[in-house]
């Protein structure tokens, strides 16, 4: 079998699918492994590194596409991509079906059987494959980093013989993969740490990481795969009079919100971005889905009453060697599972195989 990993194209992305230390695993699969020149040079991956691993390196995407029965990529495919396509390929990658987008409907027509990599089952035998979880915990880390550098004071407590300097307060929304990270990143650096989440489970989770659950006492919530799939307006009301107070206080907000296959919800109004004291920042992880807040803008800072929204879109890209790295894994465990005897098996009765897989022999397999 022969397989491509393929450079990105977005821009802004530095990862790479498959990093070269994975080209071992995917030998012993039985895949001859290509890779278009120039694939991992961001994530700081040669060709020649790929070469060494044993990877063919293709000298364009053409030749990379055309001549592989699978290809690996992490964002979904380009225009250019899709018309290089051929029936029978297997394409894996992110693919946000869910979002509908006409690459859908092109792989379908094009007799390519996809892989949605975001689509896997949130079970436990699908963990090690999950690259929401690898790369949200990532990103968790960067964005509280991202907000210390916008802020005009530093975490920690500090004691010195000119007076002693309070520890910065951090409010996180959304107690996620990413919200986590993000609590234990704070606590580390010395800030007073507080989180919400519309699931009460996670007063836990946050409470272990020495951190304040602010808990709202309703009904109004429906959750789905680990994610929120229904808040009621009642919810979202006393929701906001909870935090409202600890908005006032924090120095560094991050809200980290999804709901699965829609639009961001808009966790902070106008309003409550102005109840911040001067000199305080928001880091929005959610603005490529819309954003949390009503002001955050995707790959840009807002200024606002002497207030900083700041949006990146693509957190993981920002640590491309190390998020790479976690994507390979997550993928060529995947492929491990979808291979047998050299092949693929095409179980389609197994949970992993079927969720994932969003378009074979020309039918739409999920909605």
């Amino acid at each position: 079998m022969k397989l491509s990993i393929l450079k990105e194209h977005e821009p802004g992305e530095t990862r790479v699918a498959v990093v070269p230390k994975s080209l071992g695993k995917l030998t012993d699969l039985g895949f001859q492994v290509t890779v278009e020149s120039g694939a991992g040079y961001q994530a700081s991956f040669s060709d020649q590194q790929y070469s060494e691993a044993g990877a063919t390196i293709a000298k364009n995407k053409s030749e990379a596409i055309t001549e592989a029965q699978v290809l690996v990529k992490i964002n979904p495919p380009s225009d250019e991509e899709l018309s290089l396509l051929s029936s029978g390929q297997i394409w894996i990658s992110q693919l946000f079906h869910r979002l509908g987008g006409a690459h859908i409907k092109a792989l379908q027509d094009a007799g390519v059987s996809a892989f949605s990599l975001d689509a896997m089952p949130r079970i436990s035998r699908a963990q090690s494959m999950d690259v929401l979880s690898s790369q949200s915990n990532l990103a968790g880390y960067k964005s509280v980093i991202t907000g210390a550098d916008h802020m005009g004071k530093i975490f920690p407590m500090l004691m010195t013989a000119a007076g002693t300097i309070t520890p910065a307060r951090v409010l996180i929304f959304g107690v996620g993969v990413a919200g986590l990270q993000a609590i234990a990143t704070a606590k580390r650096l010395g800030a007073v740490v507080e989180a919400t989440d519309v699931r009460p489970e996670c007063k836990e989770q946050t409470e272990s990481l020495g951190a304040k659950f602010i808990t709202i006492e309703d009904d109004g919530v429906k959750t789905e795969g680990g994610y929120a799939k229904e808040v009621s307006a009642s919810y979202m009301e006393k929701q906001r009079e909870a935090v409202n107070k600890s908005i006032a206080q924090a120095d560094l907000i991050i809200t980290t919100a999804l709901v699965q296959g829609a639009k961001a919800p808009i966790l902070m109004t106008k309003e409550q971005v102005e109840l911040m004291k001067p000199g305080s920042v928001i880091v929005d992880m959610a603005v490529a889905k819309g954003g949390n807040t009503a002001l955050s803008e995707a790959d840009k800072v807002v200024e606002h009453n002497n207030i900083r929204i700041v949006g990146i879109s693509n957190f993981p890209a920002q640590l491309p060697t190390n998020a790479s790295e976690l994507l390979s894994r997550n993928i060529d465990t995947f492929l491990s599972h979808l291979v047998e005897d050299r092949s693929f098996k095409w179980d389609l009765d197994d949970e992993i195989t079927s969720g994932t897989l969003i378009t074979h022999q020309k039918q739409l397999r999920s909605e």
